[in-house]
């Protein structure tokens, strides 16, 4: 079995890297020279955990490939995916499919035989028949199928998503098309896996569904924390009792910041589009996204409130910058809303993030870089952590409490225990408990 994998971008190469290891044949296709190249030297251009060894193994054992020449890898593949960009197009929220349309009629100009196009990418209904059109119309005399296999992977265990998924949609239109994919994936039958066949339309829409779904699970729980700050409840609590049921389920409840990266957001503003479109609104989705754009400004407000209402001439530091943990993606990061309005409140910030900083540094101008958290940490008014790395869950609190100016921290991800961090003499803030106070809240009182 030969596979083409159009695009190396973080879906296409962790894809492309894992059917490699299934036994495939892979050639990664990408328009960045640049890109390719770093690969062929086995660099690789993305954060994920494992997939350096993953890609080393499978370049060593001749079957991942990379490339700039798509006409020479698509004759020879009996499936093409398509794992390009799908950002937000801008005014209308909707998806912006120049790159699937373009590979789309690339890919149809070099086919040979019957091939099964396939979309990775995460695309709006319709996709698939649009992308079976433009092929029609540039060779009428190919032969192939369309298929959508949208991706459920994330950023961090992308690899054991891959290898163990909770399931596999295909949409499909042909049994010659379904019983291909079926070989590809072939392995994850050993498993058990689910398997969903279905429409090319209904494969679309479960990805938005999914990931719209899982946002409103988290937009609920940050909106029951502030509730549960009002009331004097505990969420941790509430989340406990509530995700104990089995129609609830326990993922996806744990409140902070708000959500980011590359799929929710823009999923959930495509979604909306989608659906403004064909006249049947997603009135809570809708609100999802309006809600978590606010709430991500909304906490800047909280770490101004708790250095007393005024960061003029305060050093803020900040642990953590991209939108989670054990990943490099800063794409909608709720960094990128808090950070620049500490900045424009008068406070200089200096942060640290493992693997971030080098994207961070491109997006947020004016600010301080330090090597590691104690560094951020040193001369600082007070600390905030922005993103839950496991090397923040075990800080020294002694030598924090020493290197800042005032012991005071602003967890946004609740990484800490309320109890412990009073005992530990902190003024601490979290999200969706009762503040702490290690010592006197009056401002006379403090030293």
């Amino acid at each position: 079995m030969r596979v083409a994998m159009i695009g190396t971008g973080y879906v296409g190469l962790v894809t492309g890297a894992c059917f490699a290891e299934f036994g495939v044949t892979v050639t990664c296709v990408d328009k960045d020279e640049a890109k390719v190249a770093r690969l062929k030297k086995g660099e690789i251009p993305i954060y994920e955990p494992g997939l350096d060894a993953l890609v080393a193994k499978n370049v060593a054992e001749g079957r991942l490939h990379f490339t700039t020449d798509l006409p020479s890898a698509v004759p020879k593949a009996d499936a093409v995916f398509i794992a390009v960009g799908t950002p937000s197009r801008r005014g209308d929220g909707h998806a912006d499919l120049t790159y699937v349309f373009d590979a789309a009629k690339e890919i149809a100009q070099n086919l040979d035989g019957y091939t099964v196009i396939v979309t990775k990418s995460t695309v709006p209904v319709g996709t698939g028949r649009k992308v079976s059109e433009i092929v029609r119309q540039t060779r009428p005399d190919a032969k192939y199928d369309v298929a959508s296999n949208p991706e459920f992977l994330r950023e961090g265990s992308a690899i054991e998503d891959f290898m163990r998924p909770d399931r596999v949609v295909i949409g499909v239109e042909s049994d010659r098309a379904r019983e291909l994919m079926r070989q590809i994936y072939r392995p994850l039958f050993l498993i058990e896996t689910p398997m969903v066949n279905t429409s090319l339309e209904t494969a679309e829409l479960i990805k938005y569904a999914a990931n719209s779904f899982l946002a409103v699970k988290i937009t609920f729980i940050n909106e029951i924390a502030d509730l549960c700050e009002k009331v004097g409840a505990d969420v941790h609590d509430v989340a406990r009792g509530i995700g104990l049921d089995g129609r609830i389920g326990r993922k996806f409840l744990h409140p902070g910041p708000g959500y980011g990266g590359s799929c929710f957001p823009k999923d959930t503003r495509a979604l909306v589009s989608t659906a403004q479109d064909a006249k049947a609104p997603l009135r809570i989705v809708e609100s999802v996204v309006a809600v978590n754009d606010s709430r991500k400004k909304q906490m800047a407000d909280r770490i101004i409130s708790a250095a007393g209402g005024s960061l003029k001439g305060k050093r803020v530091a900040v642990l953590g910058l991209t939108f989670k943990p054990n990943t490099d993606d800063m794409r909608e990061a709720p960094s990128l809303d808090i950070i620049p309005v500490l900045l424009k409140a008068g406070a200089t910030v200096c942060a640290y993030d493992p693997e971030g900083m080098d994207e961070a540094e491109k997006l947020l101008p004016g600010i301080l870089w330090a090597q590691t958290p104690y560094e951020a940490m040193k001369g600082a008014d007070l600390v905030t952590l922005l993103t839950e790395w496991n090397q923040f869950r075990a800080l020294d609190l002694d030598q924090v409490k020493d290197l800042l100016k005032q012991p005071i921290i602003v967890d946004l991800r609740n990484v800490y225990n309320v109890k412990d961090m009073v005992e530990a003499g902190f003024d601490y803030f979290s999200i969706g408990r009762a503040p702490g106070y290690g010592f006197s809240k009056t401002k006379k009182d403090r030293v």
